[in-house]
C-alpha cells in the first residue's frame, strides 16, 4: 500500500509539471479519446505485447444549439517491439441543424503511449499525442455562400499538443489530459458582415446570429480533463460509470472592432459530464462498446458553441 501511495503522489506531480512547462474543447470527441485517457481501458495482470486492432466507431453529439453532429471514426493501434502504442484517429463528420449541413474529414488524432510503472495490481501509462487540422475552420451554406458557425464545422483549425497519463488496475481508471492549441489557422468568420445574414428566418433572426459570432478568428483556451470511472467485469460482459471533469483554464480570444485579439470573459470554467457504458466481448479478437455522455454542468460562455448536451459512442473492436 505504501508503493501505491508513493506512485499516486508522483503521479499527479507529474502532471503538474508538465501542466506548468507546456503553459493551455471535452470541447471536441477526440482530446478525451486520445491514448492514455481513453474510457473503458481492458486491465491485464500479466504482461503481454498487444497486436494490432483497428476500431469502427459511431459518434453522435447534440450541441446546445440546433445542430447535431454524427461522426464515423477509424481507429487504428499498433504497439511497437519497445511495447510503445501508437493510435492513430481519422473521422468523417456530418452536421446538420438550422442553418444546413456540413460534412468532411475531420481533424486526425495521432498518439503514442507507454506504459511506465507497474506496481502491485496497478499501471501507470503515459501519453503523448498532438491533434492535426484536416483544413480551415470556414465551410459555408451553400445557398448563400455564407460561413457557418464553429459547431458546423468539420476541423477545429488547430494544431494542438496533447499529454496525458492514467492509472489503471482490474475496477477503476483514473485519468489526466492536457490539451493545448499551438497553431491557430481558425478563419472562420461566421457573423463578421451582418448584411450576409439578413435573410435568415430562424428564430430570433439575425439576433440569434448575432449571439453566435464572436467565435470570428477564435483562438481557443487550453484544456485539462479528468475521467474517472468504475468498471465491473463479468467473463463477457462489462459495465462501467464514470465522470468527466473539462476545465478550460485559460480565456479564449477574439478579435474586437479594431481587429485586435482580447480575452473573452466567461471563457474559463468548468464542463462535467456523467458517463455510463457496457461492452461485450465475443471472442479473444472482437468485442462491442456502448458509451453514453450526459453534461451535468457547463461553462459560463462557450463563443465556439461546441459544448454537447449529450453524446452516444458506439464501438466495434478487432484485435489482430
Amino acid at each position: 500500500m505504501r508503493y501505491i501511495q508513493i506512485l499516486l503522489f508522483l503521479h499527479f506531480i507529474t502532471v503538474g509539471l508538465s501542466l506548468k512547462s507546456w503553459a493551455q474543447g471535452c470541447s471536441d470527441a477526440g482530446f478525451c479519446t486520445m491514448g492514455a485517457m481513453r474510457p473503458d481501458q481492458n486491465f491485464n495482470g500479466n504482461p503481454i505485447i498487444r497486436l494490432r486492432s483497428v476500431s469502427f466507431n459511431f459518434y453522435e453529439g447534440q450541441s446546445n444549439n440546433s445542430a447535431i453532429i454524427r461522426a464515423g471514426i477509424v481507429d487504428l493501434s499498433f504497439e511497437t517491439k519497445s511495447e510503445v502504442n501508437l493510435q492513430f484517429k481519422v473521422p468523417y463528420m456530418w452536421i446538420n441543424g438550422n442553418f444546413g449541413k456540413t460534412s468532411g474529414i475531420g481533424d486526425i488524432s495521432l498518439s503514442a503511449t507507454k506504459e511506465i510503472a507497474d506496481i502491485s495490481d496497478y499501471k501507470l501509462l503515459a501519453t503523448m499525442g498532438a491533434k492535426i487540422p484536416t483544413g480551415h475552420s470556414d465551410l459555408k451554406q451553400q445557398s448563400h455562400d455564407v460561413v457557418l458557425p464553429m459547431y458546423y464545422q468539420v476541423s477545429l483549425g488547430t494544431y494542438d499538443l496533447v499529454l496525458g497519463s492514467s492509472l489503471i488496475n482490474r475496477e477503476w481508471l483514473f485519468s489526466v489530459g492536457y490539451q493545448q492549441p499551438i497553431i491557430h489557422q481558425n478563419e472562420n468568420s461566421f457573423g463578421a458582415d451582418p448584411v450576409e445574414w439578413g435573410w435568415y428566418p430562424g428564430p430570433g433572426g439575425f439576433d440569434y446570429v448575432q449571439k453566435h459570432d464572436e467565435a470570428v478568428d477564435l483562438r481557443r483556451g487550453a484544456d485539462i480533463m479528468i475521467r474517472i470511472e468504475r468498471n465491473f467485469r463479468l467473463s463477457r460482459l462489462n459495465f462501467n460509470f464514470g465522470i468527466l471533469p473539462i476545465y478550460r483554464i485559460t480565456k479564449d480570444q477574439g478579435k474586437d472592432e479594431t481587429g485586435e485579439y482580447q480575452k473573452l470573459p466567461g471563457t474559463t470554467g468548468l464542463a462535467l459530464s456523467a458517463l455510463a457504458g457496457v461492452g461485450y466481448r465475443f471472442n479473444i479478437f472482437s468485442s462491442l462498446k456502448l458509451i453514453y455522455g450526459q453534461k451535468i454542468t457547463d461553462r459560463d460562455y462557450n463563443p465556439d458553441g461546441l459544448t454537447r448536451k449529450h453524446v452516444l459512442n458506439l464501438s466495434y473492436n478487432y484485435n489482430f
